[in-house]
């Protein structure tokens, strides 16, 4: 089969490239899928990149591990082990990989998908699992968003960002949402009761408060988000790059998990997990029209180097999808 294999850590073009390797073969609880399409997440850029370098310590030390990245999937069932009784070969699948999606065929746990939304095609599909997931497990699990919740999101035109303004909407929350000045038709475009453009305005310094504040960019120190919430209110820190290119998000998380001060608002550290039951809910908001993928830009097979290059220039609006397969 065709694979993106990585050699090296460094630059996508410089480290990627087309191979053919063997096919992979399920084990019991295992399905084989065939793959048609995928996305890039900054999981992906930092695997291939190798930076934050702390990182290493898992991917592995001088070279990776694993050579073929991608973590969302889109494709359709091609065998399934001897134990599996969830998928049939032929059905439509979506869901989120350890790795292995820049290839022709990947194997997943049968536990790891959900059937393919029926209104939506394979690469608008495969823009959903990792940035849908968390936008819902970081507002439903972490904010305790609810009916009349004021929530502000930062990052809010970026591919998390993009679900997080939709699902916080569905849940019947008034929604604030932070861009930059390009972004602020897309953000408004996708329900957003409020915009502030951070070029122009910073929401930590405006006088409003909010129940919920969930953080995509981790560009204001603690105490400034404390000062927009009310006083039970919930700060949701979901990223963040204070360490640079050896601790990375570490010291924004460490400093996210200290107790917060007694009688005000909570901080809730939040990393999202990969769960069918969650990508089956994002369906079921999808065929409601209550929630849809932003496509920024889809890429071919051979151009998954530039497409995650795009991903570490942190300037795409939506998520950027990757065809694998017509």
């Amino acid at each position: 089969m065709k694979a993106i294999v990585q050699r090296a850590y460094g630059a996508p073009p410089e480290v990627l490239e087309a191979d053919d390797l063997d096919r992979p073969e399920p084990a019991d609880h295992e399905v084989l899928v065939r793959v048609r399409a995928s996305s890039v997440n900054p999981a992906d850029w930092m695997a291939v990149t190798g930076r934050p370098y702390v990182l290493r310590l898992g991917f592995g030390l001088r070279r990776p591990r694993r050579r073929v990245r991608g973590k969302d999937v889109a494709g359709t069932v091609e065998a399934v082990g001897r134990k599996v009784t969830r998928w049939r070969p032929g059905d439509e699948v979506f869901g989120e990989l350890p790795h292995g999606a820049y290839a022709e065929y990947a194997v997943a746990a049968e536990d790891a998908l959900a059937a393919k939304p029926a209104g939506l095609g394979f690469p608008e599909a495969a823009a959903v699992p990792l940035a849908g997931v968390t936008a819902l497990q970081g507002l439903r699990d972490a904010g305790g968003v609810r009916a009349g919740h004021r929530v502000l999101v930062n990052g809010a035109s970026g591919g998390v960002g993009t679900f997080a303004v939709q699902i916080a909407k569905s849940f019947g929350a008034q929604v604030t949402g932070v861009c930059s000045t390009g972004g602020t038709g897309l953000v408004r475009s996708i329900g957003a009761d409020e915009i502030i453009d951070y070029t122009r305005e910073d929401f930590t310094r405006n006088g409003q408060s909010y129940d919920v504040v969930f953080d995509l960019a981790g560009n204001h120190p603690r105490p400034a988000y404390r000062r927009v919430l009310r006083r039970d209110g919930t700060y949701v820190a979901a990223s963040g790059m204070p360490g640079g290119d050896v601790l990375g998000p570490l010291p924004y998380v460490l400093r996210a998990a200290l107790p917060s001060p007694r009688g005000g608002p909570r901080t809730k550290p939040f990393a999202a997990k990969a769960r069918a039951g969650d990508l089956a809910r994002l369906a079921e908001l999808i065929a409601a029209g209550e929630v849809r993928p932003v496509i920024d830009r889809t890429y071919g097979f051979t151009e998954i180097a530039a497409a995650l290059s795009r991903q570490g220039e942190g300037h795409a609006r939506g998520k950027t999808v990757v065809t694998i397969a017509p």
